[in-house]
Parts: structure tokens; C-alpha cells; sequence
């Protein structure tokens, strides 16, 4: 049975695009049932479709299953617990300072994660057990690594995330949830021993996908969105 909580947004008779983005939501724990390759195949494809400048398509993507990605989880676990094989991302993510209004959303989401979990404020042990989850895929049976040449500019990046936007909203509209991480940009020379990433790329993120494992509590998550009237100005004259 699917027991994932509705997204409210304030909305009825959504159609079918609608649903997807509206239900899409970053999945913290899967089933370990599989999912096709070829259904894979073709997410990744549709996804192709998305803009980009000049129609550069600066997207590239490799795709774990099975004992590929059992051999890279578990080194990823081992580098974790390893202060000397984690690595600084190779992009900057975040401000060098977080800031208001970002700060506050940004924290808001973790708490409520960890309330949900039941971590309270100082456990760092069970702080870097949820965080190491990130490093198996969440359990997903499908594990993707996402790299972008090194020598494209901001343009590309931005290309990229309507990219990744429609493999989560492609994934979502067949019944699949997703999880994009950028968690593995701070592994990426442990990533590079399992995966053939090439010295001229560079990690941008990695990606869960599969089926949602609702018993586990994480996936109730429902992070807050800011209404319209926050981001949006309307002007006619």
C-alpha cells in the first residue's frame, strides 16, 4: 500500500505533469525491488530532452545496479569513516556564509529530519549514520553518478539542473521516487577508483532511484515551500 503523505498545494483537478511535480518529493528510504533497465533507459532519455544553450547538453550519466553498486556503497562507507578520503567538493555549493532567509530553511529542513528520526541536537554519532545513508543510495536498487567537463561555465550548470528536474519528474510520473544528492561531490576521488569519470569531468551530484519504503519514518518528510507571493512579482504597467 502507499502510505506517502499528499503535498498540499493548494490546488484540485491537477493534470498529470502537475501531479508529478507537485508529489515530487527527495526520498530518504527504498524497497530494494528493481526496477528495469529499461525503464531506466528510457527516464534518462525523455530527460534528454531538456534546453540547454546552444543545445550543448552538457549532461553525462553513469548508472549502478546490482554488484557495481554494492562495490562502490561499500567504499564509500570505508572513505567515510576516513577523514583522509574525504575530499573538498571540486564546485562550491553553498556560500562560503549561510545567510537569512537560507539559513533558517536550511535548518528548518534538518531538524525536521532528525525530529522525525528521533536525533537530537549534539548526537553526532547518529548524525553521521543518517549522513552516511546518503552513501548507499538510501538503499535505492538504482544508484546514478552525474559529471559535467570541468571547462564549462555556469550557463551549463544551470542547463544541467532542468536535467535533473526532469529525471525526477519523469521518475515520479512512473511511479518511482528519487533522491538528488550532492553528497558524493565530497567523495569523488573514491567515486573515480569504481567509476570511469575521467580527469577532464567533474562530479556534480548523485541520484537515488526507486521505489519509496514507506514504513521508514524519514519518508514522511514534507518540507515547507514559500508561497508564491515570496518569489513572485507581477507587473502590467
Amino acid at each position: 500500500m502507499n502510505d506517502a503523505p499528499n503535498i498540499d498545494v493548494r490546488h484540485s483537478g491537477l493534470n498529470p505533469v502537475e501531479e508529478a511535480v507537485s508529489q515530487r518529493r527527495s526520498l530518504r528510504g527504498f524497497l530494494p525491488k528493481p526496477v528495469p533497465e529499461t525503464l531506466v533507459r528510457r527516464i534518462l532519455e525523455l530527460a534528454g530532452r531538456a534546453p540547454s544553450g546552444t543545445n550543448m547538453q552538457p549532461w553525462l550519466c553513469h548508472v549502478l545496479t546490482g554488484p557495481a553498486l554494492a562495490r562502490l556503497t561499500s567504499a564509500l562507507l570505508a572513505a567515510s569513516s576516513d577523514p583522509e578520503k574525504r575530499n573538498t567538493s571540486e564546485f562550491p555549493y553553498y556560500p562560503e556564509r549561510f545567510f537569512e532567509p537560507y539559513r533558517g530553511r536550511r535548518r528548518k529542513v534538518g531538524w525536521d529530519l532528525y525530529g522525525l528520526l528521533g536525533i537530537e541536537k549534539g548526537d553526532y554519532a547518529r548524525t553521521k549514520v543518517q549522513h552516511d545513508r546518503n552513501l548507499v543510495f538510501f538503499d535505492a536498487p538504482v544508484g546514478m553518478i552525474f559529471k559535467i567537463h570541468r571547462d564549462l561555465r555556469i550557463g551549463s550548470w544551470l542547463d544541467y539542473g532542468m536535467f535533473l528536474q526532469n529525471v525526477m519528474i519523469l521518475a515520479r510520473s512512473h511511479g518511482l521516487e528519487t533522491c538528488p544528492q550532492a553528497a558524493f561531490s565530497h567523495f569523488h576521488t573514491t567515486i573515480r577508483q569504481h567509476v570511469d569519470i575521467g580527469d577532464d569531468y567533474v562530479v556534480v551530484c548523485g541520484m537515488a532511484l526507486g521505489h519509496a519504503d514507506w514504513s521508514r519514518p524519514e519518508c514522511a518528510l514534507v518540507v515547507d515551500r514559500e508561497p508564491l507571493a515570496s518569489y513572485a512579482r507581477f507587473e502590467s504597467d
